[in-house]
């Protein structure tokens, strides 16, 4: 007997997922566009075969157990998106199916540990500083560990930046040209405080007031894109709440948190902070987007001529449309060149937690990413992102490559200052 898949019955998400599966026609472009299917050549490890799975899923054709070993390969990088002739709005319906098959897939204990100790910790900056400290430490004794701790531990760097002190009101320096509310992340402000600080310094400097709420959590990305919705739209509630109304735009300086902030009208789609979400989610900017836009003050020219390399984050390129800006602001310093990247806009295999879920994929594409980057010859790489800067970085070491990674507004922020970038 023939299945269809009933809106009334799963709601919201099913006409969400019926309206994605109908604009599917099949006609193959997103395979070239798809890390997945280029890396594996398998039609399921594709978006056009992994909407197929989850309509037969939804329609009771398949097992959910059948499909999630395809559909859990896919990196949600959004690649297939702006390939789409017919325009499939593939991250609203993985996201959509996601949290809807949660509830029924059966995860074995350690999958289940280890899933509910990551949400309980990269959410929460103290929770996650304390806890990758002890994962220093616990670096010897790593062999003993299960194989998923081993995992985040190879990613942690050898010593933890110090924590940066923030201030809640960072006025500009003479005209003031805007006023911005700025979201500092979760595992950026531990792992890679620096970058915070240079981008308030770099928006004051272009006379931009940055307003840091003070009670500011998690966007909520991360749990809505790996299916537990509830705990992201607590998040994000959050969130609603306490960012300022008064600015001109919410700026991010991670690309997945912004995508994350982006989609706040998804998370509560019929609920009642669902004014206040597409509110905030029409001010949510990326960083290099919102001051390509204002238009920046030129640095001073850099101490000696330099390549950089500039590595796209899937959700800065695909699912925010973004890859001119921060091109553009790097193309304002002075004796700084940019060298062009194959693959470019492929993913590095960061992904969230895809490293844990499926680390040989992301090792291999890490690899890919990493070998591209390096053979540009480039004396720097550029990314506007936290988890593609962290993989990157990861996967130059396994290639015994020592080349210096930055996040965009880092280079602005040493180019301002007259700061060594070979340091």
């Amino acid at each position: 007997m023939k299945h269809t898949i009933s809106v009334d019955q799963l709601g919201v998400a099913g006409q969400v997922m019926a309206d994605a599966v109908e604009k599917c026609v099949h006609c193959g472009f997103c395979l070239a566009a798809c890390p997945t299917y280029r890396l594996l050549g398998e039609e399921m490890d594709s978006p056009r075969g992994r909407i197929v799975l989850m309509k037969s899923v939804l329609e009771e054709d398949v097992s959910l157990e059948e499909a999630l070993p395809y559909i859990d390969r896919c990196l949600g990088c959004q690649a297939c998106v702006p390939a789409c002739p017919s325009g499939v709005p593939y991250g609203d319906l993985l996201n959509a199916f996601n949290g809807h098959t949660e509830p029924e897939r059966s995860r074995p204990a350690s999958e289940r540990f280890t899933r509910g100790a990551v949400h309980q910790t990269l959410p929460y900056p103290g929770r996650f500083r304390w806890a990758a400290r002890a994962g220093r430490v616990a670096g010897p004794i790593k062999n003993w560990l299960p194989e998923k701790f081993t995992r985040m531990l190879d990613l942690l760097p050898e010593t933890l930046p110090k924590e940066e002190s923030l201030q809640e009101l960072n006025p500009a320096e003479g005209l003031r040209r805007g006023r911005v509310a700025l979201l500092t992340g979760c595992v950026q402000a531990v792992l890679a405080p620096q970058i915070n600080a240079a981008t308030i310094r770099v928006l004051t400097k272009n006379g931009v007031e940055v307003v840091i709420p003070k009670e500011q959590g998690c966007c909520g990305a991360l749990a809505w894109h790996s299916g537990d919705q509830a705990l992201a739209r607590r998040l994000a509630q959050h969130n609603l709440e306490v960012f300022p109304r008064d600015v001109d735009a919410i700026l991010v300086n991670a690309a997945g948190c912004g995508s994350g902030m982006k989609e706040y009208p998804q998370f509560f789609r019929e609920a009642a902070p669902a004014g206040r979400a597409n509110e905030i989610s029409a001010k949510v900017m990326d960083v290099s987007e919102y001051l390509y836009n204002l238009g920046i003050y030129e640095p001073p020219p850099l101490n000696m001529p330099l390549i950089a390399a500039y590595q796209d984050a899937c959700h800065l390129i695909h699912a925010q449309g973004v890859a001119a800006a921060p091109r553009g602001l790097l193309g304002k310093i002075p004796n700084l060149t940019l060298s062009p990247v194959d693959e470019a806009d492929m993913c590095c295999g960061s992904a969230g937690t895809y490293n844990l879920e499926q680390p040989e994929i992301a090792r291999e594409l890490g690899l890919r990413k990493a070998k591209n980057l390096s053979d540009t010859s480039a004396e720097i790489i550029v990314s506007g992102n936290i988890g593609c800067i962290v993989q990157i970085r990861t996967s130059l070491s396994r290639l015994g490559k020592r080349v210096p990674i930055y996040h965009t507004m880092e280079v602005l922020d040493r180019a301002y200052r007259k700061v060594d970038l070979l340091v």
